[in-house]
């Protein structure tokens, strides 16, 4: 889904949620603010630095990126460190090895997201939720300023959706990074969310307080059907 005029700014250390049905732009806005999307008119600024060619390797080094779960193939002979170590080549460089510091560094995260256990089992041999786990520590060891989460806790059953969630918030209690966290699941919105971003039709249609957001009219309206709010006890987290 294309944007059209969306214009959304961001202060440092926020925790936004982005929310909205499936095709609203929700994941191309992430990708534009990775660096990774093609702006056909005006301009882009993330931490400083217009969003274009050079500028995109750059930012890419500062940001965090955690995607859905992904379909690895289980015969990849790469392990779960390996594959955190991956996160560090932004910095590093592909072509110069790492440091014992920056192999202390994965170890570190791993023990943090709670996979210090299965470091060395292969990458393709692991559960949803253990996957996420392990994309999450791989965004983490770059030690990013800004953390952009798409969909982090789809496609993965609901235990490991409200072990994966809690982590997330206690990573934003730690580091205070500026977080973006998509979802089309309001189930799965973190309850530490400032400020909430409704999308629609490629456009930023709402922004606001949760609390001015989160209303059933507003909602039903954002997924043209009837939305109700859960209850606490439905959330996963």
């Amino acid at each position: 889904m294309a944007l059209q005029s969306v214009s959304l700014e961001v202060r440092k250390g926020e925790f936004i949620g982005v929310i909205g049905p499936n095709g609203a732009g929700k994941t191309t806005l992430l990708t534009v603010i990775n660096g990774l999307g093609k702006l056909v008119q005006g301009q882009a600024v993330v931490l400083g630095l217009s969003v274009n060619g050079r500028n995109g390797i750059r930012l890419r080094r500062r940001i965090g990126y955690v995607a859905q779960v992904e379909n690895i193939d289980p015969r990849l002979p790469i392990s779960v460190r390996e594959t955190v170590m991956v996160g560090c080549y932004g910095r590093l460089g592909l072509f110069r090895r790492p440091t014992r510091a920056q192999w202390e560094d994965v170890d570190k995260v791993l023990e943090m997201v709670g996979m210090a256990h299965l470091s060395r089992r292969p990458i393709g041999h692991l559960s949803g939720g253990e996957y996420q786990r392990a994309a999450i520590a791989r965004a983490l060891v770059q030690q990013p300023e800004i953390f952009l989460l798409d969909e982090p806790a789809a496609s993965i059953d609901p235990q490991a959706q409200g072990e994966i969630l809690s982590l997330i918030q206690l990573i934003h209690s730690e580091y205070h990074m500026t977080t973006l966290f998509v979802t089309h699941d309001l189930r799965q919105l973190p309850s530490i969310c400032q400020r909430l971003v409704l999308m629609k039709g490629g456009q930023i249609w709402k922004e606001g307080s949760p609390e001015s957001m989160l209303k059933e009219e507003i909602l039903s309206r954002l997924y043209g059907a009837p939305v109700s709010i859960p209850a606490k006890s439905e959330v996963a987290f």
